[in-house]
């Protein structure tokens, strides 16, 4: 079970946008950031574990080339082996910071040339894997940036053409060495999930097909893929074959965001957050589900959740038109 702490206080709402809702947790300090976007600024607050914000930031998206402001599509702290950025994603580019937001180390415009005129330009979709920082693009490609151990010269290294419609989200896990193993997920507006093994070259292991519902929110779980669709699904597929393990019809709405931390947290339009607890059978190896707690957030809708540290003690939630980050912690 689950009660609500006191909530942290922001300077304006969160966007109706899915995966609203960036937290990095700095256990020295005894501090959690967390990070929430809004037309064309992203808000970063730092917060005691009692809740009270000890500061705050406002990074604006970098004009780039264009008439109108650009707007924000996503913040997340990309957490790598020997440092921790900040990257933003926009209409115009992608922007990486130094953890705290402090520093601006890189800057990647977005190039319209292949966009047609009706055709929106975005980056959205954010994941580190391994020394690498993967960005998802409105066209489909996904972006590999080879990131340095300090220091501004991050390189592009590839770009991964696996989808035909734009990125939603993107999902890693440590190989942990394993030959062949599944280690990065890629998903987009059609509900396609591309699965990868990640390296200096990135390889396609396999393919799951949409079925006609987009796919805002994936995680990565021992080699299962939690994906949650706009029908409001949660499915569990094995990462390295594409098989489907488990249907949830977790939701009346569309997942806005799902996380994980070692239970699987699932978040909607609905209002609700749910907890859920995932397992393998010790005799077949199947994944087993069990519901462990659900919280209503009465006439909000919800844009972004995540766990606020490893054990998954605690989260947050953020909602469209809603001036705070809720924070819910167990008993």
């Amino acid at each position: 079970m689950f009660r609500r702490e006191r909530s942290i206080p922001l300077r304006g709402s969160a966007a109706a946008l899915c995966n609203n809702l960036s937290v990095l947790q700095l256990p020295v300090r005894n501090l959690t950031h967390f990070g929430v976007v809004h037309g064309p600024s992203a808000q970063l607050l730092s917060a005691a574990p009692e809740g009270v914000p000890l500061a705050q930031r406002q990074l604006q998206a970098k004009e780039g080339a264009g008439v109108s402001p650009p707007l924000i599509t996503q913040v997340h702290w990309c957490v790598l082996p020997f440092r921790v950025l900040l990257v933003l994603t926009s209409h115009r580019g992608i922007q990486m910071y130094e953890s705290d937001g402090s520093v601006m180390v890189y800057w990647h415009a977005l190039d319209a040339g292949d966009a047609s005129l009706v055709q929106a330009v975005f980056a959205r979709g954010i994941a580190a894997s391994g020394h690498f920082i993967c960005v998802g693009m409105w066209s489909g490609r996904v972006l590999v940036f080879d990131i340095p151990a300090k220091g501004p010269n991050i390189v592009l290294s590839e770009e991964l053409a696996g989808h035909q419609t734009p990125v939603t989200d993107i999902a890693t896990e440590p190989a942990q060495g394993q030959d062949c193993v599944a280690d990065v997920v890629t998903a987009d507006d059609s509900g396609l999930l591309c699965v990868w093994r990640s390296g200096p070259k990135f390889k396609l292991l396999t393919r799951i097909p949409g079925f006609g519902v987009p796919c805002p929110s994936v995680q990565l779980w021992q080699g299962t893929i939690a994906a949650g669709y706009g029908n409001g699904q949660v499915r569990l597929y094995e990462a390295s074959t594409g098989t489907l393990h488990v249907q949830i019809d977790a939701h009346a709405r569309a997942i806005c965001a799902l996380d994980l931390a070692p239970e699987l947290l699932s978040a909607a339009e609905d209002t609700f957050v749910h907890i859920w607890k995932l397992s393998r059978s010790p005799e077949g190896g199947y994944i087993e589900v069990e519901h462990c707690h659900g919280e209503c957030v009465p006439d909000t809708q919800v844009c972004g959740a995540r766990f606020c540290d490893p054990s998954g003690s605690s989260f947050a939630v953020t909602g469209y038109d809603l001036a705070e980050i809720l924070r819910f912690s167990s008993m």
